[in-house]
């Protein structure tokens, strides 16, 4: 492999874990202020709001998917 594919490999394991360790920094302070209940109301309620975001443009993908095949 090329020197840029391990460069692009290596900037996206760092990129990943920053993204890790700013998520994983929210959920400690959530933890310290709101207790076990908060924390798991607000991981919740961002899940299911990433859910609904996806299943929508789900729904869209399929109602095309549909039309197109008659």
């Amino acid at each position: 492999m090329q020197a840029k594919t391990w460069l692009a490999f290596i900037g996206a394991i760092i990129g990943l874990g920053i993204a890790a360790l700013i998520l994983f920094l929210i959920i400690d302070a959530a933890w310290l202020r709101w207790g076990f209940v908060g924390t798991f109301i607000l991981v919740s309620a961002v899940l299911l709001v990433i859910a609904w975001f996806y299943d929508r443009r789900q729904a869209k993908i399929d109602e095309q998917y549909d039309l197109t095949t008659g």
